[in-house]
């Protein structure tokens, strides 16, 4: 089992403030374990914080990062993290208002009504991958603390 992330780790890792991310668990969007009064982040709560990241950097709001989450734990019955992580790739389209998503290149969840305007496309594949790159390039460069090493390493 890989060991987990502390706030400090992900707030690194990500860029993301440490009260967005105490935020986040308030409101149940990124939910991670707890050791006492310290969070304790799994990789994959790393890469969903990322991908929320990525989707708010890109102008969605929190609450429509929500209801993707919830959306993607209904249907599929997977965190964000494990919907996006296997070996296929899944795309959020948008046509300004609505997101949807794209399980394979002749399957969009959700059919689109209106398919003139245009569409933005986010792979959410590439955000997960663009992580665990930056927590091995960490890992390698040698200038993190030792602890958040040996994490890196039973992470990779």
């Amino acid at each position: 089992m890989q060991q987990p992330f502390t706030s400090r780790d992900v707030v690194s890792l990500t860029g993301i403030t440490p009260r967005q991310l105490q935020w986040w668990d308030e409101r149940h969007i990124v939910v991670p374990a707890r050791k006492g009064r310290r969070r304790l982040y799994s990789m994959e709560d790393l890469a969903e914080v990322a991908v929320i990241c990525e989707l708010r950097h890109r102008g969605f709001s929190l609450q429509r990062v929500r209801k993707v989450m919830r959306f993607l734990q209904r249907e599929f019955g997977k965190r964000l993290a494990e919907t996006v992580s296997g070996t296929s790739e899944y795309h959020l389209l948008t046509d300004g208002k609505t997101l949807y998503l794209e399980t394979s290149p002749r399957q969009i969840v959700d059919i689109l009504k209106n398919a003139r305007q245009p569409m933005l496309t986010i792979c959410l594949s590439d955000t997960v991958r663009q992580v665990r790159a930056e927590i091995r390039a960490k890992k390698n460069s040698g200038t993190s603390r030792s602890s958040l090493l040996r994490k890196l390493r039973q992470a990779s």
